[in-house]
């Protein structure tokens, strides 16, 4: 059976008030749940970043759900420090846990002063910092000398199975690279015809384990609320790479995204006040063989978006399996 899950996003919400939120959602039927970790909101009008890492103890701690974190080891984070808290967390929350491994943006990274590396040395980076967090969480004492830099580090507290590291992408290279390393893979909705071939490129290369999905949506009982939550809040998403890896700064975003059409926003969120044209987008998803579907509702109020989607779409979704 697939899974259906709840997305935290942490650039919208208050951490309080989303782990309020995953509570009301595991009531509500939701299988499990994922969070986003930034350091930066896309946009002003979001208005917050908590983080992640202390959050996730504490949800774990709350619910029963199982969890998975989008990070971005090699700038901000020191790989030896992820690998710690993947650890951490996998010791105490045994298989409820997961962490997907992507290159990451500048409007997170540029905090620490260094240089915003190209696509392709953040990639190799990546790769470097996949492999010491997979060694340190054997246990082994892991030293390397790249674009990394570890000395002599070990992990003392581990987990017996190491978490599922999966392979975040959003491009088809970059999904065919990812089954190099990944144990999964994870990307964001978009067209059908695009997600397929994402798909066959991970598994044609040899890719396993099992797909996620966030899929961004934007629900009121009205149509003209619906939308007006999904321009307010996500019209600074919309755009592709490059310019979402590379901008800086909220009023970088804001700025960009000033004059977005509604037509763009509805490329990349699913919106309507319809509950069966959610039920029908997300079988189409089903279809294409995502095993975990994670859902967003873009709006900064999560409660109405529970409960409707937990009482009538889910429902449906899981009678069609």
């Amino acid at each position: 059976m697939t899974v259906f899950g709840f997305h935290n996003s942490h650039e919208q919400v208050h951490p309080s008030a989303l782990l309020e939120a995953t509570i009301h959602a595991e009531a509500a039927g939701f299988d499990a749940a994922m969070s986003s970790d930034h350091f930066s909101p896309w946009s002003a009008r979001q208005g917050q970043s908590g983080f992640a890492w202390s959050w996730l103890g504490a949800a774990l701690q709350a619910t029963s759900l199982p969890f998975g974190v989008v990070n971005a080891p090699g700038q901000r984070y020191h790989p030896a420090i992820i690998a710690q808290a993947i650890g951490t967390i996998g010791a105490m929350y045994p298989g409820r846990f997961w962490a997907a491994l992507g290159t990451g943006e500048a409007s997170n990274e540029h905090i620490t002063g260094d240089r915003w590396p190209r696509k392709d040395v953040r990639t190799a980076r990546l790769r470097e910092c996949v492999d010491v967090i997979r060694a340190l969480l054997t246990g082994a004492e892991v030293s390397h000398d790249g674009l990394v830099t570890v000395d002599r580090a070990r992990l003392w507290t581990r987990p017996e199975q190491p978490p599922a590291l999966i392979g975040a992408a959003v491009s088809v290279p970059t999904a065919r690279w990812c089954a190099e390393w990944a144990d999964g893979l994870i990307t964001v909705n978009a067209p059908v015809d695009h997600l397929r071939r994402m798909i066959d490129a991970y598994r044609d290369a040899g890719g396993w384990g099992p797909l996620h999905l966030q899929v961004h949506v934007s629900w009121a009982p009205d149509e003209a609320e619906a939308a007006r939550i999904a321009y307010d809040q996500w019209r600074s998403n919309v755009f592709a790479p490059p310019v979402c890896w590379d901008l800086e700064m909220t009023d970088h975003f804001d700025a960009v995204s000033e004059q977005v059409p509604m037509e763009q926003v509805t490329r990349v969120v699913n919106v309507s006040a319809d509950l069966g044209r959610h039920v029908g987008w997300l079988q189409d998803y089903l279809e294409l063989g995502f095993d975990q579907i994670y859902l967003h509702h873009v709006g900064r109020e999560q409660h109405a978006f529970i409960d409707a989607f937990g009482s009538q779409v889910l429902p449906k979704l899981r009678s069609t399996r």
